[in-house]
């Protein structure tokens, strides 16, 4: 089935759906898959063009790897790099490695979300790309959506627009209003480069005030991503390359990465104000999925996993409440209670990671010390991971 350019009279019967997803990222394709293979009619707004890029890490732990293949992508065909072992360097060069028990594979957010585009629009989703939500209200039990072009009903709303929207902003949701601070003034940069890296490792490259990952994933490229505040990029002019020469190269191994490498991009793709501040995961009845209900430091390598994961747990009520086995109180109740004993105690351990790198003084005496005593880098790697689901 073809993308749909969706324009329909919310007065008319056609233009009700059982389920609208706002947001076309890893967990609303995910939700509108496993809806759209229940049988329901299901709708999906997506304010980009497919396929695009995304600032992400592009590592996906293997507790998703099943998830992923139930929804109709067949990884074990994709050829893509399984990784095994991961690398830390402090900001002055000293480094440690550890196996990653679980491991993961990598995969570009470009090639994957696409493909998982193309699975909902053949189960049936109607799947409306560069379509921006602009207003979603709650009346009488059913959702009106109002979009660039039109607007349409459903009876449920999950809402899974990425770490900052337009909507975050209308709504005023708690974060939006908290002032800058240690978790909500963040900047991430996305490189694809060509570079002499194992294609079984995960490398997490330290420096002033942030942290550079890099994996290989499809088609022997990697993936260069990294997270720095807003002040490391105000103090260089607010110019990326400046930044990148004045403070990322501080760490000598990350230096002779930037230097070695052939960048596949004409400029990185970049996103501002990403906060890790606690979230709602129900916001005026809408059930809030992937970043848009909480996210995970990049440093702990999970966000991926936790956005598929999330929309299972949604689908698995949101499915319940479509049967008429429960009602949408406890369908709410349940998926709030289900995310926080799931995520929460991930997000609070990455929280306070988060915090402790970055400073070059205490990350470089990290370093050199916890390479004597590797079961605090295996503990660590264990609390911000889950099981397969």
């Amino acid at each position: 089935m073809p993308d749909k350019k969706f324009n329909n009279n919310r007065d008319s019967e056609a233009c009700l759906f059982d389920a609208a997803v706002v947001g076309g990222g890893l967990a609303g394709l995910a939700l509108s898959i496993l809806l759209a293979k229940s049988d329901y009619k299901v709708i999906l707004f997506e304010k980009e063009k497919y396929p695009f890029h995304k600032v992400c890490g592009e590592y996906i732990s293997m507790e998703s790897w099943k998830f992923i293949e139930s929804l109709g992508f067949d990884l074990s065909n994709a050829d893509l790099p399984l990784i095994n072992k991961l690398f830390v360097s402090s900001p002055d060069g000293h480094f440690i490695q550890s196996r990653l028990d679980l491991g993961g594979f990598g995969i570009s957010r470009y090639y994957l979300d696409n493909e998982l585009k193309e699975i909902a629009a053949r189960k049936g989703v109607t799947v409306c790309p560069e379509t921006k939500v602009n207003d979603i209200t709650f009346q009488d039990e059913f959702f009106a959506i109002r979009y660039n072009g039109g607007e349409t009903t459903a009876s449920l709303v999950a809402a899974s627009f990425g770490k900052r929207s337009n909507l975050d902003v209308k709504w005023k949701r708690g974060f939006i209003n908290k002032k800058p601070g240690k978790l909500n003034s963040y900047v991430g940069v996305k490189y694809h480069i060509k570079s002499q890296v194992s294609d079984d490792t995960i490398a997490l490259h330290n420096f002033k005030n942030g942290y550079c990952g890099i994996s290989k994933i499809e088609d022997g490229k990697c993936c260069l991503c990294y997270l720095t505040t807003a002040k490391n990029l105000k103090d260089s002019g607010n110019s990326i390359k400046e930044m990148e020469k004045t403070i990322l190269y501080q760490n000598p191994l990350l230096k002779m990465i930037f230097l070695k490498s052939e960048f596949l991009f004409k400029k990185p793709v970049t996103i501002s104000q990403i906060s890790f501040d606690t979230k709602s995961q129900v916001e005026s009845h809408m059930l809030m999925i992937g970043d848009a209900a909480g996210m995970i430091t990049p440093l702990c390598g999970n966000g991926m996993s936790m956005a598929f994961h999330s929309a299972k747990i949604a689908f698995e009520n949101m499915n319940a409440f479509l049967k008429k086995d429960i009602n949408r109180e406890l369908m709410e109740k349940q998926y709030t209670t289900q995310w926080r004993k799931i995520f929460e105690s991930r997000l609070r351990i990455g929280k306070i990671i988060q915090k402790l790198f970055g400073k070059p003084f205490l990350t470089n005496i990290f370093i050199r010390t916890v390479k004597y005593f590797p079961f605090v880098i295996k503990k660590m790697i264990r609390i911000t991971h889950g099981k397969e689901f």
